[in-house]
């Protein structure tokens, strides 16, 4: 991978589970690094309030919305790269609150590329994600694969991803679109559903959880951070989408399983009727195909199922205090 030092980059998101990852490797790396965190009286960072001292003393924020196109060119002056993380995410909230989802994730993301072009940036990363293509309609799924919105949520980010499209083709910006399949890892929020099993499976033996039977290509948030940053800085990929994924799919009572075992627990899951999609909303099967990738960028990823679970394990063993005890958020 080409050298990150001294690169001058924006990260939008930075505060969320990906973005704050993202954040740490590109600090650790030697880049000079913008957060955009949206704006609250509290004035936190999100996850990145956990972040060493001498690492966030290192870091610019910017605080507003990506709805605000002033604040999109704010973010985005004195810098080259940017990756674009900042997004609605919670599937089942984006069924109370459709319109809000395509305010962030689509009007959003048209801001900030108009920050971009203005700004000549020298690459604008968007992320994207796996749920875009819905519910597989065949194995693995490459970047071909027909897409179907089957929640707002996924509506709201092919619209995000066709606006980053249209302007690498109608005004030149460079532009990759990045496809992560789920990502899981420490500092996930409690709504993704390997966290919502950990933090049921330390707290007892009965899991909750809505369709245990649909299958998930799980990416380690590591994996994911290394994949989105090698892409930004290759030149081959301007134009291109491109997947991140392991190529190998779980149900989720495999999941379960699994984490049982490390734990050395018998789990017990109860079908909770509150986080069961709509029937036609359900994605029923995610396995990716990261061939692309692969053959552009040596994209190859460290973590299997077992390790990766370990070491989200290990984190929310010892930050349990940092998560609350309902029994489901969106």
């Amino acid at each position: 991978m080409k050298s990150i030092k001294g690169k001058k980059v924006l990260v939008t998101g930075g505060g969320g589970f990906i973005g704050s990852h993202l954040v740490e490797y590109l600090t650790r790396n030697g880049a000079g690094l913008t957060v955009l965190i949206r704006y609250t009286s509290s004035g936190k960072i999100g996850w990145l309030e956990h972040l060493p001292t001498d690492l966030k003393e290192k870091l610019n924020f910017v605080f507003g919305d990506v709805r605000d196109p002033d604040i999109c060119k704010k973010a985005i002056t004195g810098n080259d790269y940017i990756f674009h993380l900042a997004a609605q995410i919670a599937i089942p909230y984006s069924y109370i609150a459709p319109r809000d989802f395509l305010a962030v994730n689509a009007l959003g993301t048209a801001n900030m590329l108009s920050a971009a072009r203005d700004a000549g940036i020298k690459k604008f990363l968007q992320v994207s994600t796996s749920e875009v293509y819905g519910t597989a309609q065949y194995i693995p799924i490459d970047e071909k694969h027909p897409q179907t919105a089957q929640s707002p949520y996924a509506a709201s980010k092919i619209a995000s991803d066709r606006m980053a499209e249209s302007f690498h083709l109608t005004f030149g910006l460079p532009v990759v679109i990045i496809r992560p399949f789920n990502t899981y890892g420490p500092r996930q929020s409690a709504r993704a559903v390997i966290p919502t099993i950990i933090l049921q499976a330390l707290r007892g033996t009965t899991i909750k959880l809505g369709n245990s039977d649909t299958r998930r290509d799980m990416n380690y948030v590591e994996d994911i951070v290394a994949g989105m940053t090698a892409a930004c800085f290759e030149d081959k990929t301007d134009g291109r989408t491109i997947n991140l994924a392991t190529g190998k799919d779980y149900t989720i009572e495999q999941i379960v399983a699994q984490l049982g075992d490390l734990l050395g627990k018998k789990l017990v899951i109860k079908t909770d009727r509150r986080r069961v999609r709509p029937k036609n909303s359900e994605v029923l099967r995610l396995q990716g195909d990261a061939a692309l990738a692969r053959k552009i960028f040596g994209y190859r990823p460290k973590y299997n199922l077992k390790d990766g679970l370990a070491k989200t394990v290990e984190f929310f063993e010892k930050n349990m205090e940092m998560y609350k005890k309902e029994d489901y958020q969106l």
